[in-house]
């Protein structure tokens, strides 16, 4: 096993690519690697720290990268060895995406992708810890679908870990996701009015760009057309702390001698990561699936919200982080992955993510940041799962965003390590 060590900005980071099974109830099949980087502070080699290990919000996403000595990472090395696992099939662990596949007929790569959701990530680390670390204990950070990860430790693994925090992370117990995208349309509706209300030459701008799309063959750097659904999709970035400000500044470069600047354009293109993260399309509803299917439930609940459907004669709005089937046709990147992914919509036999009564019984520490304007992760779902756990402090606010690890780490961090003593 290869390990590399980075020193810089005092921090001392190792990193290391180890194999895992697949499908841990066929640990002799199929392997896939998972990269795990941990993160020290050179002050603190000494100190026999304990570890604390984060899993990424998402799905489909790698961990953060320390570029720099800064941050919640930063914090949270005063205190931990700080371990940051790419998930699997994101980043440096055996990465899932259109080249990677090419091989896979669609049933296999179906069932090959199902063994990529929470229940398998957290085996993956509990597989590092005994086998990698030799911890009895460590704790947990999860950030969003992250802190759906923690709760599958927590039901599953409990005995394993020492503290849990979660931010902007508590999962439904056992919601269908029809019931979770007619709430999440909601709160895009009123992020949409509220961007609207704090940028109003931003409304003006999308619709003008809206019209242009509906009129106009507008093609991305990589080629595919960028659709009036396309565009919407920006609606994305409505629930970070710097989405709106980030969305008015791009809307007014738009438009260059009458037609969308080449700036506009790349700028969406780089802003919508989909293709490169297929996991996140293709497995975002099955993150909430147990024992039933999704049928595609965002593109089905749209049809009870025609707000977002553009008419020239009315509003504009932004749809939020809803997937829908049209994205594995209009992204080209992704086509690869249609067949399997409505195979994935279809499946019903799903396995529990969650187990409730585990969780009544909980015994684990666990402080947990709920956002109460929060666009991608429902209030009231996680407080409804938060009042059965005991042992569970919950630090509800309304003053960050549900971004606000990245952007008020150290805040963060210092209000949920202490309320776990």
């Amino acid at each position: 096993m290869n390990v590399n060590l980075n020193k810089y900005e005092s921090m001392v980071i190792t990193d290391q690519n180890i194999e895992v099974p697949l499908n841990y109830d066929r640990p002799e099949d199929r392997k896939i690697n998972v990269f795990i980087r941990k993160v020290s502070r050179q002050e603190s080699l000494q100190k026999s720290l304990p570890y604390l290990i984060f899993f990424q919000g998402g799905p489909g996403y790698e961990s953060p990268r320390p570029i720099s000595d800064s941050g919640w990472i930063k914090r949270a090395t005063e205190d931990y060895n700080v371990l940051l696992i790419d998930q699997r099939g994101t980043g440096l662990s055996s990465p899932i995406c259109s080249d990677s596949i090419k091989n896979m007929e669609d049933n296999y790569l179906a069932e090959y992708l199902s063994f990529f959701r929470a229940d398998n990530i957290i085996r993956d680390a509990e597989y590092i810890r005994e086998n990698i670390f030799s911890v009895n204990k460590w704790s947990v950070l999860g950030q969003s679908f992250g802190g759906f990860c923690a709760m599958n430790y927590l039901s599953f693994f409990p005995g394993h870990l020492d503290k849990v925090f979660i931010t902007g992370g508590i999962p439904p117990l056992n919601a269908h996701p029809d019931e979770i995208y007619r709430a999440t349309y909601k709160r895009v509706l009123k992020k949409n009015k509220l961007f609207f209300e704090i940028f109003p030459q931003a409304k003006i701008n999308a619709k003008k760009i809206a019209d242009f799309i509906s009129e106009n063959d507008v093609k991305l750097p990589n080629g595919d057309i960028l659709s009036l659904r396309r565009f919407q999709q920006l609606g994305l970035n409505l629930g970070f702390s710097d989405g709106m400000a980030t969305l008015n500044f791009l809307f007014e470069r738009a438009f260059v001698n009458g037609k969308l600047s080449e700036y506009f354009l790349k700028q969406i293109f780089c802003l919508q990561t989909f293709d490169t993260n297929p996991i996140f399309t293709v497995l975002h509803e099955a993150c909430y699936a147990q024992g039933f299917s999704t049928e595609w439930s965002a593109q089905r609940i749209l049809k009870e919200y025609p707000e977002f459907m553009y008419d020239k004669n009315g509003d504009f709005f932004f749809t939020g982080e809803m997937l829908y089937p049209w994205m594995l046709d209009d992204y080209k990147s992704l086509r690869p992955f249609k067949k399997a992914a409505d195979i994935l919509a279809k499946k019903q036999n799903w396995p529990l993510l969650y187990d409730e009564e585990k969780l009544k019984k909980n015994q684990v520490p666990i402080a947990a940041a709920v956002y109460t304007n929060d666009m991608y992760v429902d209030r009231g779902f996680s407080m409804e799962l938060a009042d059965i756990i005991p042992n569970m402090i919950v630090w509800e606010t309304e003053f960050f965003e549900h971004n606000a690890l990245r952007s008020n780490g150290k805040k963060v961090l210092d209000s949920l390590f202490a309320r776990i003593k």
